[in-house]
């Protein structure tokens, strides 16, 4: 689907998180185009930079970003930008945070702590944002007010379950944001 004379606004989204939470999942599970993605290889050169005990299974890692588009009705399109988890790579965040209006913070109960900095970089360049508490196989739910408290959000920041590998999931987190936005606006 292509942007036509119909669609008045588009819109910059971040997809953010630490290492391992599912970012490229998220936009491959939702985007109606062909994902952009920028994987490789995990390599012995990410030894001692990248902490893997909590994705044991995990091969490969985001290296610049991942890009895909949802089109939200014919009057809004999301341009979903997912960026790097890595600490070494938050120089690019500045890069991708401009002209975005907002950002879905994807959360791995188990690891919150990991949350922390990636908070800190939505903060830090000024975007509103909605969490996104991802659902991991073999874990156990948490309740989302728990999750609210431990990362100290504010009250009216939006916190939602999601299941990244699952479509309707990401769409509810991101059209969260997305309210979350417009309810700024109004």
């Amino acid at each position: 689907m292509y942007l036509d004379s119909g669609v008045r606004t588009a819109v910059k989204v971040l997809v953010v998180g630490h290492f391992g939470v599912g970012k490229t999942t998220c936009i491959a599970s939702i985007s109606e185009i062909e994902p952009l993605r920028t994987e490789e290889e995990i390599t012995e050169a990410s030894e001692g930079f990248d902490d893997l005990s909590g994705t044991p299974d995990k091969t490969t890692t985001t290296v610049a970003m991942d890009f895909g588009r949802l089109t939200i009705n014919d009057e809004v399109v999301l341009y979903l930008f997912g960026t790097p988890g890595q600490e070494r790579f938050k120089e690019m965040w500045e890069e991708l945070s401009r002209g975005a209006l907002g950002a879905l913070v994807l959360v791995d109960p188990e690891r919150l702590s990991d949350s922390f900095p990636i908070l800190d970089l939505v903060e830090r360049f000024g975007l509103t944002y909605a969490i996104g508490v991802n659902h991991f196989d073999g874990t156990p739910g948490y309740p989302l007010e728990e999750v609210r408290e431990a990362l100290n959000l504010p009250a009216d920041t939006p916190v939602v379950p999601c299941d990244v590998r699952d479509q309707q999931s990401s769409a509810h987190a991101l059209i969260t944001l997305v309210h979350h936005l417009l309810s700024l606006i109004d």
